[in-house]
C-alpha cells in the first residue's frame, strides 16, 4: 500500500493525525442492517476512544502504520476515496491518497472497527517499546533530539538516534551532528566516535528532506540542501582529533561516503555499505569522488559509486574502506576496549599527528566538497533525478 511514496515520507506529520477532531455519527450502509444498534453504538464509542488513545502514544508507530491510520480514519468518516489524485511529485499527499484509495469499498463501519483495533494493538505494544529506549548515560550532553552525545573515559561518542527510522538523517540531525562535531573538537576528550543506535548504522538521507516542495521552491531547496551538506562534510574534513566510526549495522549513502574522512573504521560483520547514487539520479558526495578511488582503486570505486554495488563488511575491509571487522557477538566489547586504550594515549600527540597526515590534503578536500555539492545541486533540479527517484520506488513497490 502506497509503497512508492512511503520511502519519500520518512516522517509523515504526526501532529495532524493525532489532532483530528472527533467525528459526527456515521451513517449505516444498508448492507450492515443486520448489526444491532448496541453493536453500532459500541463501535462508535470505541472509535472515539481510539482517537483519544492515539494522542497518548509515546513511540512513533512508523510511516506504514500512520498511513493505515490516516486511510482508515478517512474511510470511516467520509467513505471511499472521493478526492482528486494528487500530482506525481506531491509525494506526501499522493501517499495519503493511495492509502485511502486502496481501501476500495470497505464500509465505514468496518473501517471504524479496524481503526480501533489497530490503535489498540499500538497501545498494547507501547510498554514493550518503551523498554527499548536508551537509558540515561553518564556524561550525556543536553540539547540534542536526533543524536545522543556523551563524553566518558576521554571519549566523546556521537550516536545517531532515530532507530525507528533506521537512523535516516533529516535536516535537524545534520545540524545536530555539525554542532556535536564542533563541540567534540574543542572539549577535553582524546578521540571522538560516531556510531548508530539500533540495528542500523544509518540508512542515509531521510528523503522527507526533499518532499512536499512546491515547484517555485525547488531552487531554494537545492541551494539550502547543498549549503547544509557542504558544511556537514566540512566538519569531517576539519575535525582536529582522531575520528573513529563504529559501524554497527547497514550504512547507506552519505554515512558511507564520509567514512573516507574518518581516521579508523571498525565494523560488525553484519554491516553492509551501499551508495545507490545512480539509481536515484544523483552523484557522489562526502569527498568520495576523490577519496574512494585512492582507497579502493579506480575499478572498485567505480563499481561502488557508479554501479551501486553493495559491499559486505568483509569486502569493504578487503578494499581498504574498513579498518577491521569483528563478529557481531563480540563487536561492542572488543571495539570499546580498544577505543578506551586509544583514549589513554597523549591527546596532543594524536592531534598533531593527525594534522600532519591530513594537512597536505585539506585544501584539496574542501575543493572537492564544494564541487560535489555544486554538481548535486544541479542533479536535484534535473528531470532525470526526479524521474529516477520515482522509477526506483515504483520498482521497489512491485517486489
Amino acid at each position: 500500500m502506497a509503497s512508492v511514496a512511503l520511502t519519500f515520507v520518512r516522517r509523515l506529520c504526526w501532529r495532524p493525525l493525532c489532532e483530528i477532531r472527533r467525528t459526527q455519527a456515521v451513517c449505516v450502509p444498508t448492507v450492515h442492517l443486520h448489526m444491532t444498534a448496541a453493536t453500532m453504538q459500541v463501535s462508535q464509542k470505541d472509535f472515539e476512544k481510539a482517537q483519544e488513545q492515539l494522542k497518548l502514544l509515546k513511540k512513533d508507530p512508523g510511516n506504514e502504520t500512520k498511513l493505515k491510520l490516516y486511510a482508515l480514519f478517512k474511510q470511516a468518516t467520509e467513505g471511499p476515496c472521493n478526492a482528486p489524485k494528487p500530482g506525481m511529485l506531491d509525494f506526501v499527499k499522493k501517499a495519503k491518497w493511495d492509502a485511502w484509495n486502496s481501501l476500495g469499498n470497505l464500509s465505514q463501519d468496518d473501517a471504524r472497527q479496524k481503526y480501533a483495533e489497530l490503535v489498540a494493538s499500538l497501545v498494547s505494544a507501547e510498554p514493550a517499546a518503551q523498554k527499548e529506549e536508551v537509558s540515561p548515560e553518564e556524561g550525556r550532553h543536553d540539547g540534542y533530539e536526533t543524536i545522543i552525545v556523551t563524553t566518558k573515559n576521554k571519549i566523546t561518542k556521537i550516536m545517531f538516534n532515530r532507530p525507528d527510522m533506521k537512523n535516516a538523517i533529516n535536516r535537524m540531525m545534520y545540524r545536530e551532528i555539525i554542532k556535536a562535531l564542533q563541540e567534540a573538537g574543542k572539549d577535553d576528550s582524546t578521540i571522538a566516535v560516531i556510531t548508530g543506535n539500533g540495528d542500523y548504522y544509518s540508512s542515509g538521507n531521510d528523503l522527507n528532506n526533499f518532499t512536499n516542495v512546491q515547484p517555485g521552491e525547488m531552487k531554494k531547496m537545492a541551494d539550502d540542501s547543498a549549503a547544509l551538506l557542504k558544511e556537514f562534510v566540512g566538519q569531517f574534513i576539519d575535525f582536529p582529533k582522531p575520528l573513529i566510526a563504529v559501524v554497527n549495522g547497514p550504512a547507506i549513502g552519505i554515512t558511507v561516503t564520509v567514512l573516507g574522512l574518518c581516521d579508523v573504521i571498525y565494523a560488525s560483520d553484519r554491516a553492509t555499505f551501499h551508495s545507490p547514487f545512480s539509481q536515484l539520479g544523483q552523484s557522489p558526495e562526502g569527498c568520495s569522488s576523490y577519496l574512494f578511488p585512492k582507497i579502493m582503486g579506480f575499478a572498485k570505486a567505480n563499481e561502488f559509486l557508479l554501479f551501486n554495488k553493495k559491499l559486505t563488511a568483509a569486502e569493504a575491509c578487503a578494499q581498504g574502506l574498513v579498518t577491521e571487522v569483528f563478529p557481531e557477538s563480540t563487536f561492542q566489547k572488543e571495539v570499546w576496549a580498544r577505543l578506551e586504550a586509544y583514549a589513554d594515549l597523549p591527546p596532543n600527540t594524536l592531534a598533531v599527528s593527525k594534522q600532519l597526515l591530513r594537512s597536505i590534503e585539506k585544501e584539496k578536500l574542501h575543493a572537492v566538497n564544494s564541487k560535489e555539492c555544486e554538481v548535486l545541486k544541479e542533479r536535484w533540479l534535473s528531470d532525470e533525478c526526479i524521474n529516477a527517484i520515482v522509477s526506483f520506488f515504483q520498482k521497489k513497490a512491485k517486489l
